[in-house]
């Protein structure tokens, strides 16, 4: 993306919630105003922690603060810890001055959102938390969750790009892929056989399923982790909850599949105790790799 493409997105976006209108809200207060507002509605603030909050200069702020003081908004007391100090507060007028603006600028978000569609406003809301998270430097959070309706198919697509890109599998291992996923959405049993999906920013970036073999043996299958999330413990976690899984089913054992060369699923097998117990050179995908069976006593 490039300056330009920002710059593009914020003429859009001021525009879109009317920062350049005269009063914020057709009220007679600027949007920096109602921010101070804001800040005090939780409680009294000293003068120089709104200054830092709001990144705001020390004379501009006190030029706000005094009209607010005028219009009997806000009031100024020396601090009880410095006297130098002055914290301020939300009169009852002010306070009711900034419920009708909150009030109204619900209402103005809530008619922008109207002409979202539901299913949109998902990912409306996820790439706004990921524009704030890339912008701030914020620590990616994740979570895991059951399967939900599309999550085979986002299952089925991932792998089989992924796989594609990095280790240059044709299309049967995509249909390989869809035939589990299928077998699974048609005929598992929800008290033997599980599957989960990772999130980060409401968007998901993983994968796993724990599937049947036998009355004692259980099957890790499509494990994966987008490149874009790996390096956050998304793809141990998965393991671990697949493997809790299968003890509370009552497995004595699980069992995987895979292809020699993933270094990275490979560290997070041996970490948990998986050994491999068979490996042979195979023709798969459109092309020669290691087959190898691993297996875990659990």
């Amino acid at each position: 993306m490039t300056v330009a493409d920002v710059r593009a997105f914020n003429r859009f976006y001021t525009g879109v919630i009317g920062v350049l209108d005269r009063g914020y809200l057709a009220s007679p207060y600027s949007l920096t105003e109602v921010r101070v507002l804001f800040e005090l509605a939780a409680g009294p603030r000293e003068a120089a922690d709104l200054r830092t909050a709001l990144s705001l200069d020390a004379g501009y702020l006190s030029r706000i603060l005094t009209g607010f003081d005028r219009a009997g908004l806000v009031t100024r007391t020396a601090s009880e810890r410095d006297s130098r100090r002055h914290v301020v507060a939300l009169t009852p007028r002010g306070e009711s001055v900034f419920a009708d603006l909150d009030a109204r600028s619900d209402a103005e978000v809530a008619a922008l959102l109207d002409r979202v569609p539901p299913a949109d406003r998902v990912d409306l809301v996820a790439s706004m938390r990921r524009i704030e998270r890339l912008l701030t430097g914020t620590p990616r959070a994740y979570l895991l969750r059951p399967l939900r309706p599309g999550d085979l198919g986002w299952v089925v697509n991932r792998h089989g790009v992924r796989y594609a890109e990095e280790c240059g599998f044709d299309q049967t291992f995509e249909a390989l892929v869809a035939r589990v996923a299928g077998e699974y959405g048609e005929h598992h049993s929800p008290d033997r056989e599980a599957a989960w999906i990772a999130e980060v920013d409401g968007e998901p970036v993983g994968s796993i399923f724990c599937t049947r073999v036998d009355h004692r043996t259980a099957k890790l299958r499509l494990l994966l982790v987008e490149p874009a999330a790996r390096g956050l413990g998304i793809g141990a976690r998965l393991v671990d909850e697949c493997l809790r899984f299968a003890r509370r089913a009552g497995y004595e054992r699980m069992e995987l599949w895979t292809v020699a060369g993933l270094a990275a699923s490979r560290h997070i097998y041996e970490k948990v105790g998986f050994t491999i117990d068979k490996s042979t050179p195979e023709r798969l995908f459109g092309r020669d790799v290691e087959a190898q069976t691993w297996s875990l006593d659990l």
